[in-house]
């Protein structure tokens, strides 16, 4: 696919499945064998975002909502070999779209902080910062050794 590419965002059934496929693709993002069980486990009952080629599911957002005024990306993932291609903003513009629409004020998404010296998570927070998410606060949420930082997008 092309950069140009326009990618189709569909809300779907549950895809345990694919998201442990996809979770291999990236381990230096989703190295954690407990987390990557709970991500699966939570793709059987999260509201669920999907972007697929030739049928194939390759990228995909789990919402909470917590609140009418919020909702939150409790994850997110696209397979490797997707990487740079658009398919992670057409994901978040989908879901900030659908949101807005129904009400919703602030999306935000929970991502390991800057103090952790991680480079691809340095690459995860500045795509979350292109596309209008806002540091709001670090904390040890997840502990001393994994900073937490919360970013909000306004909507």
């Amino acid at each position: 696919m092309s950069e140009t590419q326009e990618w189709l965002v569909c809300q779907s059934d549950p895809i345990p499945d694919d998201v442990a496929r996809m979770l291999a693709t990236v381990p230096e993002w989703f190295g954690d064998p407990q987390s990557n069980a709970e991500y699966i486990e939570d793709a059987r009952t999260k509201e669920t975002w999907t972007i697929s080629d030739n049928g194939k599911v390759i990228g995909v957002i789990l919402l909470s909502r917590h609140f009418p005024q919020t909702a939150e990306i409790h994850f997110m993932l696209v397979d490797r070999e997707f990487h740079g291609q658009g398919v992670g903003t057409a994901l978040i513009q989908a879901i900030a779209k659908d949101a807005k629409e129904k009400g919703v004020k602030l999306l935000e998404v929970k991502t390991l902080g800057a103090s952790h010296p991680d480079k691809n998570y340095a690459r995860t927070r500045y795509f979350y910062e292109k596309l209008g998410f806002i540091p709001l606060e670090e904390t040890e949420l997840w502990g001393a050794d994994t900073p937490c930082l919360i970013m909000v997008k306004p909507l």
